[in-house]
């Protein structure tokens, strides 16, 4: 029930999005400024407004926090042979949390001050919000001792960073490849658009019930995570050892899964490098080998802003379909040539038409 609290506020920002929309034609790098605005707004309250300021700094730090170094990753693979050569990159010198911390400070000073006129009747004060319930953590923490049992001042910047900056990035580009995907197959778009004219007769306002029952949406979007998962592997360690078909798992090693590789195996789906949205129909579904399609990741280490973004990106996704259609362009790169630096993503901006309906 909780994911509709955020729906409204996803709504608002999908008026700017449609606004600036109307002066593009090819530049697909709007889904950044929408992307940063909605986690901002649905997890921490905050009014960044990056669609009409596209040159804010949260923006610059947002795409550049998971960009590492070409060394870096070398070194994380070789560390498999050679663990001495690990490298951490949570202690990377990374830090755009100065942003983020001024831009909390400043609205947690302007909702307290808002909320003393108000004396607790402001709606504010009953809405969902992940910084609130952070804060109140460390402020618990407070309360007893001798052992604190919150979160300290630096957890709660870096929980706030990764809610933010993890969602923008994943999010973006999972809505650049599905544009992508749905401008070189204009039959699955046209399909696509028609279940939603359907579902939301005369372009009329979306709801999040219906939005969530659309079947052949559904099926689009885990096509394109299933070519272009946001992240390209995932990484466990093991809590004990283990023995699995007869090879030993031993404690504390570093497991890595390779999602993209996975996804894209010929053993496992037939002819992987073609978009096909009916492999994830009700009657395809159930033929799909388990963890063999993981964009997510699975069990109770899954991505935790999973259902948040598949909202997001499906509520985007019919906004723009109901007013306008994708199309490829002399710019468009087909193939798609990758950048593997960070999150899964083209190494060059896709440029894409946008022709109105």
């Amino acid at each position: 029930r909780k994911q509709i609290y955020g729906f409204p506020n996803m709504l608002n920002q999908l008026k700017y999005l449609s606004l600036v929309l109307k002066y593009l034609t090819e530049n697909l790098s709007i889904f950044g400024p929408y992307s940063i605005d909605v986690m901002a707004s649905c997890a921490f309250s905050l009014d960044v407004d990056s669609i009409n300021n596209p040159s804010s700094p949260i923006i610059d730090h947002a795409s550049k926090l998971f960009r590492f170094p070409v060394p870096v990753l070398i070194l994380q693979g070789a560390s498999l042979l050679f663990p001495f050569l690990y490298v951490d990159v949570k202690q990377l010198r990374l830090n755009p949390g100065d942003v983020l911390q001024n831009m909390i400070n400043s609205q947690t000073a302007n909702k307290a001050s808002k909320g003393k006129q108000k004396k607790g009747n402001d709606s504010y004060s009953h809405k969902p919000n992940h910084k609130r319930t952070l804060v109140h953590s460390h402020q618990s923490s407070l309360c007893i001792s001798p052992v604190p049992t919150g979160l300290t001042d630096h957890e709660i910047l870096s929980q706030a960073i990764m809610f933010m900056f993890a969602g923008y990035e994943t999010s973006t580009t999972t809505l650049v490849f599905l544009a992508y995907n749905l401008a070189t197959n204009p039959e699955v778009m046209k399909r696509l658009q028609e279940e939603i004219d359907s579902t939301f007769p005369d372009k009329g306002a979306v709801r999040y019930e219906a939005l969530m029952q659309m079947e052949y949406l559904d099926c689009v979007v885990n096509e394109s995570l299933r070519l272009y998962p946001p992240a390209a592997r995932l990484d466990r360690i093991a809590k004990e050892t283990v023995k699995i078909c007869g090879i030993t798992i031993q404690k504390d090693m570093v497991v890595m899964i390779p999602v993209y590789a996975l996804q894209r195996d010929p053993e496992l789906w037939p002819e992987p490098e073609e978009f096909r949205p009916d492999r994830f129909s009700k009657q395809n579904k159930q033929s799909i080998k388990p963890y063999a399609y993981m964009p997510f990741g699975v069990g109770p280490r899954n991505c935790l802003g999973m259902r948040f973004a598949q909202v997001m990106v499906k509520l985007a996704l019919v906004d723009i379909l109901q007013n306008y259609s994708f199309s490829v362009c002399e710019e468009t790169e087909i193939p798609l040539e990758m950048d593997y630096k960070g999150f899964v993503g083209p190494l060059n901006p896709i440029k894409l038409k946008l022709e109105t309906r």
